[in-house]
């Protein structure tokens, strides 16, 4: 139950009253129901209004609050409830007589979070589109079941089936999943992989319809994933640059494209070496094929992109760009730019999800140069982080410095070239901080180095500050760096999918059915982005792990009620909501009513002894 507000004007006046509700099932649906009048509860705070509906509600249930005194309010609601329930019965009603301490429940299975995202799965129309791509009914039906795993309870295939059996899917999807092994699962992984293209791209245009999305900027960014194992039949899995610091393993690189909103696009799985710089063209061939590119959209990418030849890929497609630059260009515009006077202060405000987050300050300006845009950002919480990394680097440097002069003190390491080898070795190797070293071998003095200070200066100004660039020319500073921080989206993407949809590690061998999985989590992102989105429109900034955890004690269970006629009547229904249930259902435009209760007969076990006779 619920309360919601009612108003009627007559002759000139306005008259407010409060109505509880509850939602019903009905052959048509879930609807609302008035269940009592409550007057005007205005001069009450709202949060009253809630702890009023509670009490009646346990009071209705025949259950007493020890810690508080009789409420008079609450009495004169529930009995006003019980009037109004007290009439005749209609013929489709049915009366029978329960053996009240027999009474037992069984089979409970946790339902609200698969409940929230099956809705959405609606909402959002996947069924037409895995409808549009040719795929049957129970192909569809499994799939949807196989997203709701990743959503509810991400697990390896393996395991999925257990769940499957276990969980409350089965009840809502109205499918029977006992028995489905992890072999029924592959085959429909198998039948998913020629799909994706045209499902991610249908998906695409119906969340950009629901929510009106605008499409005007592209995130795109990347991300590694993990193996279990050798994975010898999918040549994509290679040994590369580990962003989860498992050089150990295989992996491959799963490329994202999102809108400004944080809803995916297009992705694309890349072999685990290949360079950030290599994916680009790629990624826009993909983008195109699914969701169609329009001139004047706006490419923003991380400086792992930001080579010339992809900024020259973006504007020969007529799309604009938006991209952090390199240290090195970065180092080379600092003198285009004026002392802290010169700069803009724009303030950062923390993540409602984070309430550990401080408020920040960023400090930018911009220069326009031959047609493009720079703009220095300061940060002042990047410039301990900055000198942290660039001290550290310095003792490496100099530690490894320290081992090379014993090399060849010890005449371990003789000849000249041999030595200026391993000089451009630790350049390379630390180049972050080697740019101010001067490092030299001169015979009779041995390995020498030495600080450029001046250098070091000017590092140490840069501490803090990253540049920016594009080619559009209607930003003002600050608009240039909230467009950049929208790429935080696509990094907060790969958390979830890595995270609360458990993309890795992949235990997955062949080709086909690793880039199913890593479908399968992008669409689970899907839901939940949506999700999350219809919160955040509606006031309350919370993540879908939370939604998930405070909806796991709204369960399915099956009502055990033997009768005196001997029979047994079973009822499957879900249980009572309790009040952040409905909060969070309310705000999601969610009926509480997780299924429809199915009533089952059955007759009493007659036992062998009964019948028989001496």
């Amino acid at each position: 139950m619920y309360v919601r507000k009612t108003t009627k004007h007559s002759k000139h006046k306005t008259y407010i009253n409060y109505v509880m509700v509850e939602s019903v099932s009905t052959p048509k649906g879930p609807r609302q129901k008035t269940v009592c009048s409550l007057g005007d509860l205005r001069p009450r705070p709202r949060g009253e209004w809630l702890k009023l509906v509670h009490k009646v509600e346990e009071a209705l249930a025949g259950q007493e609050d020890l810690f508080q005194d009789h409420d008079d309010e609450v009495s004169d609601i529930v009995e006003k409830i019980r009037k109004r329930r007290g009439r005749k019965l209609a013929e489709d009603e049915e009366v029978v007589g329960v053996l009240a301490d027999q009474v037992s429940t069984e089979e409970h299975r946790e339902a609200g979070a698969v409940h929230v995202g099956y809705q959405f799965w609606g909402r959002l129309g996947f069924d037409n589109v895995l409808a549009g791509a040719g795929l049957e009914q129970r192909t569809r039906k499994l799939t949807c079941a196989m997203v709701m795993n990743r959503l509810v309870h991400p697990c390896s295939e393996h395991a999925m089936a257990k769940w499957l059996d276990s969980s409350a899917v089965g009840d809502i999807l109205g499918l029977n999943l006992v028995g489905v092994g992890e072999d029924r699962l592959y085959r429909n992984m198998d039948k998913l992989y020629p799909s994706r293209g045209v499902i991610e791209g249908a998906s695409a245009k119906r969340a950009k319809e629901l929510f009106g999305l605008q499409g005007a900027v592209l995130l795109y960014d990347l991300t590694s994933t993990y193996f279990e194992g050798q994975a010898l039949n999918n040549p994509k899995a290679k040994r590369g640059y580990s962003r989860d610091k498992r050089p150990d393993c295989k992996q491959i690189v799963v490329g994202l494209v999102l809108d400004e909103e944080g809803f995916p696009l297009a992705h694309e799985v890349f072999e685990g070496n290949v360079q950030d710089r290599q994916t680009l063209g790629r990624m826009l061939d993909v983008l195109d094929e699914r969701v169609g590119l329009r001139a004047g959209q706006t490419v923003v990418v991380d400086r792992g992109m930001a080579h010339e030849e992809n900024i020259e890929e973006i504007r020969s497609r007529g799309l604009r760009y938006l991209v952090a630059t390199r240290q090195s260009e970065r180092d080379q515009w600092l003198g285009e730019f004026t002392e802290q006077e010169g700069f803009a202060a724009v303030e950062r405000t923390p993540s409602p999800n984070n309430p550990y987050q401080r408020k920040s300050e960023v400090r930018v300006q911009m220069r326009r140069v031959e047609g493009e845009t720079h703009v220095l950002c300061w940060g002042e919480q990047r410039v301990e982080k900055d000198r942290a990394i660039r001290q550290k680097q310095q003792k490496r440097l100099e530690a490894d410095l320290v081992k090379l002069q014993r090399r060849i003190e010890s005449g371990r390491l003789v000849k000249e070239q041999k030595i200026s080898e391993a000089i451009g070795r630790l350049r390379e190797r630390y180049s972050r901080v080697a740019r101010y070293y001067g490092m030299s071998y001169e015979v009779g003095r041995g390995l020498v180095w030495e600080i450029d200070k001046e250098k070091l200066e000017r590092m140490e100004r840069l501490d803090g500050t990253y540049l920016l660039k594009t080619d559009r020319q209607d930003l003002t500073a600050e608009e240039a760096w909230r467009t950049y921080m929208l790429l935080t989206r696509a990094e907060n993407a790969f958390r979830s999918m890595k995270s609360p949809l458990a993309e890795r590690p992949i235990f997955h061998q062949i080709q086909r059915r690793t880039e199913t999985h890593v479908f399968l989590c992008v669409m689970a992102y899907h839901l939940l982005v949506a999700i999350e989105k219809t919160l955040r429109d509606r006031g309350l900034y919370t993540s879908w792990a939370t939604v998930r955890e405070t909806l796991k004690d709204h369960n399915i269970c099956t009502v055990v009620m033997p009768t005196t006629s001997g029979a047994v009547l079973r009822i499957r229904k879900s249980s009572t909501p309790e009040p952040k249930h409905k909060e969070l259902y309310n705000l999601l435009g969610i009926s509480p009513e997780i299924i429809t209760p199915k009533k089952m007969w059955s007759e009493p076990v007659r036992h062998y002894s009964d019948d028989k006779t001496a």
